[in-house]
Parts: C-alpha cells; sequence; structure tokens
C-alpha cells in the first residue's frame, strides 16, 4: 500500500508540474514593454517656455479684459487687449470680421495645415464681483466674467503666439489662426464666422474653458435656437377704450402659457426658458408691443428643430386669439458639439504632459471660503477645494447640459475643447464665484495650464499630418449620414445689439 500511494503522489506531482510548466512554454509570461514616457518636444519646449517668460504679461491681460467685463456684440476693449498682445508678437489681423465690430481674425505663416485657436472674451450681465471669498460686487448690477472668457480669451492668445514662436525658431510650415470670436454667452460669435466661410480653409481647431476640473472635452452640449418673438397690437385707453386696443401683452402671456402646457410632452432631456424684455408701458395703456426671447435646447438638432415649429405654431395662434400679428427672428441657432476621438487623445496626451494646476494653501483656503457659500445655499459638502489632477478621458463621449456656438464650428471643421481647473470645486456656472476666481491666482494658473497643452496640441497637428487625416476620418464617419440645417434665414446677418 505505502509503495502504491508513493507512485500515485509521484505521477500527482509530475502532472502538476506539467499544468504549470506547460502553459508557461507555449505561452510565456512577457511582461508588456513599457511605451517610453512622452517629453517636451524642442518645438513644444519653445511654446512652453514663451508661455512661463510671458506670464506677467498674460497676467496683465486677463486683468484688463476681466476689469472692462463687456458683455457680447460690446467687448471694444476687450478685443482690443488681444489684438494689441498679437499684433506685437507679428500676426496679421482682419478686424470687424462677419459684420460683427468685435470679432477678428490674427493669422501667422502660410500655406497648410491651417490650425485654428478660438478665444472668447463676452462677460455676464449682474455678475460684477470682486476677488473676495464673498459676495461683494465691483459695480451694482454691472457685467461680470461668471464663465472665466478673460482667461479663456488670455489663454487661447498665448497658444497661437507660443505656437508661432515654436514655427519661428524650428522654421515649421504652416499657419496658426487666432479666432476672435465675441457673444458665445448668446450663441452668436461663431455661427455668423462659420456662415462668412472663415473657418472653410481649417484643418482642425482648438478652444477651451474655465473649469472647476482639469479634463478633456470629449463629449457633446446641447442645441439650441435663440428666438424673440415680437407681437404688434393696437393702443388704447385701457379704462376708457379697452374695446378699441388689441394688447401685445396678452398674445405674449397667451403664447407663453401654451408653451408651458407643451412642456408635458417633449424628451426629457429639452429645455426650453423664456423671458419677457418687453411688456409695454404703463398698466393705462393696452400694450401694442410686446416681445419674448425664447432659448430651445435639445440634445439633438432635430428636436430643436422640431419643437422650434411647435413654438411658432403656438405664437401664430396666439395672434389670432389676440387679433394681433407676430414678427418671428433667429437671432442665433448652434448645434449640439460634434466630439472627434482622434483629436481628444491627442489633446489629452498633451494635457498630461503638461499636468493640472497646483494650488497653495492660500489657494485653497479662499476656495473653501467661497464653498461655504454654496454649502449654505444648497447643503452638501465638497470633498476638496481645488482639483489638481488631470480627469481620465471617457471611452465614449458624454452628454453636457449646457449649449455652445461651439458646436457650430464643430460641424465644419474637426474640434476639440478642453477645461483647466481655474476655480472653486463644485462652483455654479456662471456664478459669482467664477467671476472672483478668474479674477486672481486661482484662476491665472488655470490659464497658463491651458496655454501650454493648446500650444502642444498645435503644434502636434502642424507637425504631423496622420493626425489632422485621423480627425478629419472621423470628423467624415460621424458626419456622413446627416443633413446640416439652419434656422437662421440665408442672408441674414449677425444682429447689432442681443438687448
Amino acid at each position: 500500500m505505502t509503495n502504491r500511494f508513493m507512485r500515485s503522489w509521484n505521477i500527482y506531482c509530475l502532472f502538476c508540474a506539467v499544468l504549470v510548466i506547460v502553459p508557461s512554454l507555449a505561452f510565456p509570461q512577457v511582461k508588456p514593454a513599457k511605451s517610453p514616457p512622452r517629453t517636451l518636444t524642442p518645438a513644444k519646449q519653445t511654446a512652453v517656455s514663451w508661455v512661463d517668460a510671458n506670464q506677467a504679461k498674460l497676467i496683465d491681460v486677463n486683468q484688463a479684459i476681466w476689469n472692462y467685463a463687456e458683455v457680447g456684440l460690446q467687448e471694444y476693449k476687450s478685443s482690443q487687449a488681444l489684438i494689441d498682445l498679437l499684433t506685437a508678437n507679428g500676426f496679421t489681423i482682419q478686424k470687424g470680421v462677419a459684420g460683427m465690430p468685435t470679432a477678428f481674425v490674427a493669422s501667422y505663416g502660410s500655406g497648410k495645415p491651417v490650425i485654428g485657436m478660438m478665444a472668447e472674451y463676452d462677460a455676464l450681465p449682474g455678475l460684477s464681483q470682486d476677488t473676495v471669498p464673498y459676495r461683494k460686487p465691483l459695480v451694482e448690477n454691472g457685467a461680470g466674467h461668471g464663465c472665466g472668457h478673460s482667461i479663456f480669451g488670455t489663454a487661447s492668445t498665448a497658444a497661437a503666439i507660443a505656437i508661432k514662436d515654436a514655427m519661428v525658431k524650428g522654421k515649421l510650415a504652416g499657419t496658426i489662426r487666432l479666432y476672435g470670436t465675441p457673444a458665445e454667452e448668446t450663441g452668436i460669435g461663431k455661427v455668423y464666422m462659420v456662415k462668412a466661410g472663415l473657418f472653410d480653409d481649417v484643418d482642425a481647431v482648438l478652444h477651451w474653458h474655465l473649469g472647476d476640473k482639469t479634463a478633456v472635452g470629449y463629449g457633446t452640449t446641447k442645441a439650441v435656437v435663440s428666438v424673440k418673438f415680437t407681437f404688434t397690437g393696437v393702443a388704447a385707453h385701457a379704462s376708457a377704450s379697452p374695446h378699441q386696443g388689441r394688447s401685445a401683452l396678452d398674445a405674449v402671456e397667451l403664447m407663453d402659457i401654451g408653451v408651458n402646457y407643451m412642456r408635458e410632452h417633449v424628451k426629457e432631456d429639452a429645455r426650453i426658458h423664456y423671458v419677457i424684455t418687453d411688456g409695454g408701458g404703463q398698466p393705462n395703456v393696452v400694450p401694442p408691443r410686446a416681445q419674448v426671447w425664447y432659448y430651445v435646447r435639445a440634445n439633438t438638432h432635430k428636436d430643436v428643430e422640431n419643437y422650434y415649429a411647435w413654438i411658432v405654431d403656438i405664437a401664430k395662434a396666439a395672434a389670432q386669439m389676440t387679433k394681433t400679428s407676430v414678427e418671428v427672428k433667429v437671432d442665433s441657432d448652434t448645434h449640439e458639439i460634434l466630439p472627434n476621438r482622434p483629436l481628444a487623445e491627442l489633446l489629452y496626451s498633451n494635457l498630461t504632459l503638461v499636468g493640472a494646476p497646483r494650488f497653495t494653501d492660500d489657494e485653497k483656503m479662499f476656495a473653501r471660503k467661497l464653498q461655504e457659500t454654496v454649502e449654505q445655499e444648497f447643503g452638501g459638502k465638497f470633498d476638496r477645494a481645488l482639483s489638481e489632477e488631470v480627469e481620465p478621458l471617457p471611452d465614449r463621449p458624454e452628454q453636457g447640459t449646457a449649449s455652445t456656438d461651439v458646436g457650430e464650428v464643430s460641424w465644419k471643421v474637426p474640434t476639440i475643447g478642453m477645461r483647466a481647473s481655474s476655480t472653486v470645486y463644485g462652483a455654479p456656472g456662471h456664478s459669482w464665484l467664477n467671476v472672483a476666481a478668474s479674477g486672481m491666482s486661482i484662476g491665472q494658473k488655470g490659464m497658463v495650464v491651458a496655454a501650454k497643452a493648446l500650444a502642444c496640441t498645435g503644434i502636434e497637428l502642424l507637425t504631423n499630418p496622420k493626425a489632422v487625416e485621423a480627425a478629419w476620418a472621423d470628423f467624415r464617419a460621424r458626419t456622413k449620414d446627416t443633413t446640416f440645417v439652419s434656422l437662421i434665414p440665408p442672408g441674414q446677418g449677425p444682429p447689432t445689439a442681443i438687448r
């Protein structure tokens, strides 16, 4: 029995050894080779060095635009501040393009590829704020950069100049172009610049935005149409002869009621909001004129088209009910952002190379005090004051809830954007908290990171034709079965004023 047991045990051990050794011989466990760490090429190093060497100047430009705080289509000083910086660095400027006095295109170089960079610089009404961690308007009811466009415009301009510096020193071919795009907050600037053909010869476009995180924007937004309905009636004495009047305000109110009932029957992603911009002069006069301004949003432009047509029918019905007339004016119509995977991966590789902003204890304390105002108002608790990491690149496009006229550019040319941590973590969009952060060192650090990451990505697109080809292949695949529709009437120019 003992010998038999030993023989069985030996056979079992041999069998186990075969199970372990043979697979390792057939399929050797080779560790994957580590890809060499990405480093700055000489051209990228030149661009990054330019940003570092010119930080003081960039901070001054941001501070100037932050102080101007001009709303859309009125950004005369803000656009000029960027133009002056570009002119001083050898760019050729086209001012007042696409029928907008504050729009411009700055170019350096010639020939292909043409790499575009987008700059924004409009502020938001009612958000004036000092650089303190509590509510303190600098100008009562004044405007403020609640979306961080002062650092946006400055960083994009810096990236374009940094690329130009690398082109000169490295003798790189191609064209770098900075697009000064006004009135983003009302979706106007880029829409009419696209319509004017200013992006027709561009190979790729880069942009960025203030954020509470540092990340590449591999995602999409909501399409939106901005439309005003102006009703015209007949004035009369509201007490002595109301029967002789026809109230345009009645028409506006009936229209709004109709749209509010419509909300029950739209998709959950739809957003429909409005303000009455003109409700009459005084109560004892039947209002002969009234106007309501609508934003109609949805995840796809096709849905926006359908909702817009429905709302126009409601407006016409309101006019019939009140024996008034209605004029429909589309100020702007912008599509959802079209994602681009190759460009997202390219920008991500350069963003991780540059790294996220790092903040001091004083900056974190300032941000924490800002967060306390949000916690007091809405409850909850934040797990950090400021983000200091680059967020992972999503596997698939993320659906956003905001809208931007960047979407219109993305349907014309491959486009990608990013965010850099430049405001308090968890700060609401369009808030005075963002105004405070973008006017001080927190926003300035995000501005510098964005300038470097965009510059490095732009250089790679200038020097790597395959990267441009991959971006266009992705673009064509996403647009091959679509028909581009604009709700702006053919030949219509941009509005001269928003309000």
